[in-house]
């Protein structure tokens, strides 16, 4: 189980620091705006979990002759996951403190002329702005912002566990 976990483990490190990072780079060459750019990451989270499947499978067809049941299969999932959670949280603190040091500045800027142009009332208008204000300073400094995208590889990579072992499961 250990070999299978550290093997697709570091295949998925690998894709998710690779797409993640490419997608910062080539989004700000191209200047793509912050909607675009969380799809493309988004889409990077599920194509490096993509090697969860291909974990579970791999362990219960060549390791456990060709059984496994939901729990350890959660389990290798998780364990995949949290390699890749880690290649994303990685990335995202280099860039956003060598790379790009103003990225919270910039998403906050976007968002603020996002919420302009929106044509809200002065009354949600002061809400959502109160909102906003309130959850950039949540996500402040670099390492609440790598913490924030480990968890939500985390997350991504659980619901993916899930799907693959009810899939796999084999008695």
């Amino acid at each position: 189980m250990k070999n299978t976990i550290i093997k697709y483990g570091i295949y998925a490190f690998i894709t998710a620091s690779v797409l993640f990072l490419s997608g910062f780079l080539i989004g700000k060459q191209i200047d793509l705006d912050f909607n675009t750019m969380a799809i493309f990451g988004y889409a990077s989270m599920v194509l490096s979990l993509l090697f969860v499947y291909f974990g579970i499978k791999h362990f219960r067809d060549h390791v456990n002759d060709g059984k496994i049941n939901l729990g350890k299969a959660i389990a290798i999932g998780l364990l995949i996951s949290l390699f890749a959670a880690i290649g994303f949280a990685i990335v995202d603190y280099i860039y956003t403190t060598s790379i790009n040091p103003n990225f919270a500045a910039e998403y906050k800027d976007y968002s603020m002329a996002q919420l302009q142009e929106a044509n809200l009332s002065a009354e949600v208008l002061k809400e959502k702005t109160e909102q906003l204000e309130t959850s950039m300073a949540m996500m402040g400094s670099s390492t609440a912002l790598a913490f924030i995208m480990f968890a939500t590889v985390m997350i991504i990579g659980f619901i993916i566990s899930l799907i693959s072992g009810l899939i796999l499961q084999r008695k």
